[in-house]
Parts: C-alpha cells; sequence; structure tokens
C-alpha cells in the first residue's frame, strides 16, 4: 500500500529554520533597551546577581591559564580570515562548481558572517554588555559628584603632586633616571589580586573574584594602537600590554580588574583603579595610582587655568618629570595610521555603550577625585 504524505509548505517555520541565528542580535539589543530603562533593576537581577557568578566560573577557570585566552583565539582568528580568504580567492579562480555562480557562494558567506555576528552581539550583551547600564559608582561609594571651583581642582593636582614627589623618592630608576618595577610582571599581578581583595572589604560591590590579570605577549602590537590594557568580555580576562612604561603598569591592572567586577565606564574604572593602589600598601602601586590620578588632574587644570597649572607644575620633581617624559616619548614613537584607526575604533564603541563622551570619558576620573577629595577633607 502506498501512502502520499502530504507537506504543507510554512514560509515563517522555512525562514526561521535557515536564519534563526540571526535572533540572538535582536533579542540582545532587546535587553540593552530595558536595562537602559531600569537601572536599579539590571543591577539587583545582573550585575549584583547573574554576572559575579559568570566571572567567578568562567573567568576563574580561564585565569587557570597563564598565558592570555583572548589573545590566542584573536591570532587563530586572524589566521582563520587569512585562510578563508585564500579559499574564497582560490575557488573563484577554479571555478570549481560550475552550477554556483560566484554570487550565491559570496551571499552564501555573507549570511554566515550576519549570524555569526549576531550571536557575538548576544555574548558580548549577555556576558557584561548590561554592565553599561547598572548605576554609577557613586551609588556604592556615597561621592557626591558635582560641580567644582577651579580653587579645589588646583588644591586636588597640589595634593597629588606632593604625594607624587614624595613617593617617587622611594622608587628604584633604571639607568635612565626612570622608574622601574622592582618585581616582575606576575609578582605585580598577584599583588593587584591581593589590593582588590582589600578593596572589597570596603565595597561589597567589588567582590574578591578569583581573576588573575594576564600579560600580552604582543604588547609592540597594543603600543602600536596606543592601548595600555583590555578587558575581554568573552573570556573575562584583564590583559596588560606589559611594554609600556613601568609606572603606568599597576594603574593598568587594576583599571582592567575593575572592568572585571562589572563597572564597564572608563572613568569609574580609573577612579577604582586608583583606589586599588591606594589600598594595595605597595609604594609601587600607591606611586602608579597618585601617577594617573596626577596627570588627568593636572590636564583638566590646564585647560581651565593655565596659571594655577603652572604652579602646581612647577612643584614637580626631577623624578616625576623624568617618568612624565619619558611616558610621552614612548606614546610619541608609536604614534601613527593604527593608532588614529584604533582611537576612532575605541571612541565609537565607548559611545555606542552609553558613554556619550567617548574617549573623553576617561578624564571624567577627575570628578570623581574631586568628590573623594571633599570626603576626606570634611572628615578631616
Amino acid at each position: 500500500m502506498n501512502e502520499t504524505k502530504l507537506h504543507i509548505y510554512n514560509p515563517i517555520f522555512s525562514f526561521l529554520k535557515r536564519w534563526w541565528l540571526l535572533l540572538p542580535g535582536p533579542v540582545g539589543i532587546c535587553l540593552v533597551l530595558l536595562a537602559r530603562q531600569s537601572p536599579e533593576m539590571t543591577e539587583k537581577l545582573y550585575s549584583s546577581g547573574i554576572y559575579p557568578w559568570m566571572v567567578r566560573v568562567w573567568g576563574g577557570l580561564t585565569s587557570l591559564l597563564p598565558f592570555s585566552l583572548i589573545e590566542l583565539l584573536i591570532c587563530l582568528m586572524i589566521l582563520g580570515v587569512f585562510a578563508l580568504l585564500f579559499l574564497v580567492i582560490r575557488s573563484l579562480i577554479k571555478r570549481e562548481k560550475k552550477t554556483d555562480a560566484p554570487p550565491a557562494r559570496i551571499g552564501l558567506l555573507i549570511g554566515r558572517m550576519a549570524k555569526l555576528l549576531s550571536c557575538i552581539l548576544f555574548a558580548f550583551i549577555i556576558l557584561c554588555g548590561l554592565n553599561y547600564y547598572r548605576p554609577e559608582f557613586t551609588a556604592f561609594s556615597g561621592l557626591d559628584v558635582r560641580d567644582s571651583p577651579v580653587q579645589e581642582l588646583a588644591a586636588l593636582c597640589s595634593e597629588l603632586a606632593g604625594r607624587a614627589n614624595e613617593l617617587r623618592a622611594q622608587m628604584p630608576e633604571d639607568q635612565n633616571g626612570v622608574m622601574r618595577l622592582e618585581t616582575g610582571y606576575y609578582a605585580t599581578a598577584r599583588e593587584a589580586r591581593a589590593s582588590f581583595g582589600k578593596l572589597s572589604e570596603d565595597y561589597s560591590v567589588l567582590p574578591d573574584l578569583p581573576i588573575n590579570p594576564k600579560p600580552v605577549m604582543n604588547s609592540w602590537w597594543m603600543s602600536l594602537t596606543q592601548i595600555t590594557g583590555v578587558f575581554s568580555p568573552y573570556t573575562y580576562e584583564a590583559n596588560v600590554n606589559i611594554a609600556a612604561p613601568d609606572y603606568t603598569i599597576p594603574a593598568t591592572i587594576c583599571h582592567e580588574l575593575a572592568h572585571t567586577r562589572g563597572f564597564m565606564r572608563e572613568d569609574e574604572a580609573n577612579f577604582i583603579g586608583y583606589l586599588a593602589c591606594e589600598k594595595s600598601g605597595d609604594p609601587q602601586f600607591t606611586y602608579s595610582g597618585v601617577m594617573l590620578a596626577l596627570v588627568h588632574s593636572i590636564n583638566r587644570l590646564y585647560s581651565v587655568d593655565y596659571n594655577a597649572f603652572c604652579q602646581v607644575n612647577d612643584t614637580l620633581s626631577d623624578g616625576v618629570r623624568r617618568d612624565f617624559a619619558y611616558n610621552n616619548t614612548y606614546w610619541e614613537k608609536h604614534e601613527g595610521p593604527v593608532a588614529a584607526v584604533s582611537e576612532a575604533v575605541n571612541d565609537t564603541y565607548l559611545k555606542v555603550n552609553n558613554q556619550q563622551d567617548g574617549t573623553q570619558s576617561y578624564g571624567r576620573m577627575v570628578d570623581l577625585l574631586l568628590a573623594d577629595y571633599r570626603a576626606r577633607h570634611a572628615e578631616g
């Protein structure tokens, strides 16, 4: 007995079967819109709820590796892209499948890339992107950020300059009279992790996590892009440019560790990194944190009161000046088209992720420093 099956064509089912991998991206965007509407709910359900568990488990596992997993994956991806381009070009030249026109193969490739990008976007949003919409750090620190008079900014700069001078006298130097770290990278990374453990005692929103910062083996490439560190949301790794001037490295590590705690805004990561350096108790860390705070604060002072800037600048010790000069020279050597593209990409990334002033957001650390200055002196 022969049976004839009746197949009913459903265009919606057919579309979803073929293109369902395009859906994660729009779903992620909907989650972002919801998070933007309610930062408090985002904090409760995600930033202080789901996220810490994800970073503890996955970040703890990736921290077992002594190298940067994301750096390895990026290198493999670059090789894969070149291999794919080679295969596509070879296929177009040989025309191995006469019935399959090149435009069809290109369309298939574009479709697959769209699906891949949709999944990558969704993973970014779920793994860390929603943290951009949590309440600001001031909601947890109690700091009062407001407009400050120039005199207050000048007083902050003067205080930071004095501390930098005092700490710089304790720093070891290389043959050029520039500050150098006494410890190797991994020992410095362990100290940074320990300092965050101490900081968690003051701020429960900065939990003590099993995250080990990673050195980037291709730090020369990071220098070309003018990047000192980068947080990988896919592997929960704090990656650090170890070719950068030594005095910047402890503060950079602490900045990236702040991102692993779910504080994605650059000004807040800078300020939290500064707090961690202060909490360390290690003079090298304290100096690095103070120098980070000083450079942003004195740059702000330069833009609003040049005479006050000159007065503070004149008080800097020769050692502090040498460190600043070396830092400037180092980054000037790596300026070029790669750095310009990197700056534009980073600026766009920050603006897309709820930081409307882009790369200028790093400098907003000064507002938090001023709030901290007022709180400390009010207590005194």
